[in-house]
């Protein structure tokens, strides 16, 4: 078998497993999603994917707006969106990697969450520059944030992705690829690269979310799917509430936030803090502002360009059209 026949038999195997994996998540105990007081929410085990639903659970929030909440954990956002789409699952939260999705139109984003910096190109010790990469292995779980920030590194140092060789992969299996050194590199993020730092003590950050901040913003977000937003008007409308109230609890008593969320997680709570370190919190007031005020709308536009110059967009898209800003705001009302 040829090197390139590998890497496609690689790839082929990884997404049926991608794809096992999320019928296992859809289909262990899911309930029927069509009453306006029962919701399931997908997360991503993370401080920004998860501490929203943590402080939900722990507060009572769903209980206080006449919701029961089902929750489970995903390893991305693209697998979420998929499963909106085929109504396994009624929201989720996506990093901004998985934006193009909903601006393709696969899924609506009901609320923006917080601004992202746990993104990095990772690589080997010894490898000092993106240039360094050039016909080296690269791991990636394609269509996420750590796609994007790769294909932000790769043009900021004149190159792309024909210039490394991109193996596609699950979150889980870069940690031990990249540990076992089977890889050079990894477009990845925090708190898994932690992990990886832990078993690999000379790993080198090559790039990271703020190296591109004065042109490009990363909003993480909560999205629905598209029948919910448009069939269960009442369930989006508690079920923001209940965003919007934890919103405000997590900006005001944030270490009471990172410590619900490590409990819910089962992550020592001081590895929880650094990686909730590495994002921009918004309160909801804020986030009122930014929405009333464009702001938000600029964000998107951003991602928009960027999308259409990867290759995920055909043409840019008014956030109007997937952002329903006016269904969050509407719900502090």
């Amino acid at each position: 078998m040829t090197t390139t026949q590998t890497r496609r038999h690689l790839a082929a195997v990884l997404a049926a497993l991608t794809a096992a994996a999320l019928l296992t998540a859809c289909d262990s105990g899911w309930s029927a999603g069509n009453s306006d007081d029962k919701v399931r929410f997908g997360y991503i085990g993370d401080f920004n994917g998860a501490s929203l639903i943590a402080i939900a659970d722990a507060k009572g929030l769903w209980k206080k707006h006449g919701l029961t909440a089902e929750s489970k954990v995903f390893t991305n956002g693209p697998l979420q969106i998929q499963a909106l789409g085929t109504d396994n699952l009624d929201f989720g939260y996506i990093g901004p990697g998985a934006m193009w999705l909903p601006a393709s139109g696969q899924a609506k984003v009901v609320a923006i969450n917080t601004l992202g910096n746990s993104d990095r190109v990772i690589a080997q010790p010894g490898i000092s520059s993106m240039q360094q990469l050039k016909g080296k292995t690269v791991a990636v779980p394609e269509g996420t944030s750590g796609d994007m920030i790769l294909t932000l590194a790769l043009k900021k140092a004149g190159m792309t992705k024909s210039d490394v060789k991109i193996v596609p992969m699950d979150p889980s299996t870069i940690v031990s690829a990249f540990s076992s050194k089977k890889v050079d590199a990894a477009g990845f993020w925090y708190p898994a690269a932690a992990t990886i730092k832990k078993q690999v003590p000379g790993l080198v950050e090559l790039a990271k979310n703020s190296d591109f901040e004065d042109t490009i913003s990363f909003p993480t977000a909560f999205v629905a799917g598209n029948k919910v937003v448009a069939d269960q008007p009442e369930k989006v409308k508690k079920v923001l509430a209940v965003l919007r109230d934890a919103i405000e609890f997590r900006s005001e008593h944030t270490d009471e936030a990172i410590a619900l969320t490590a409990s819910k997680l089962g992550i020592p709570a001081d590895q929880m803090k650094a990686d909730a370190a590495n994002n921009k919190l918004l309160g909801v007031d804020e986030l009122d502002k930014l929405t009333k005020d464009g702001t938000v709308d600029k964000w998107l536009k951003g991602m928009n360009d960027y999308f259409v110059g990867a290759g995920k967009l055909k043409r840019p898209v008014d956030p109007k059209t997937y952002y329903t800003g006016d269904l969050f705001t509407g719900a502090g009302k």
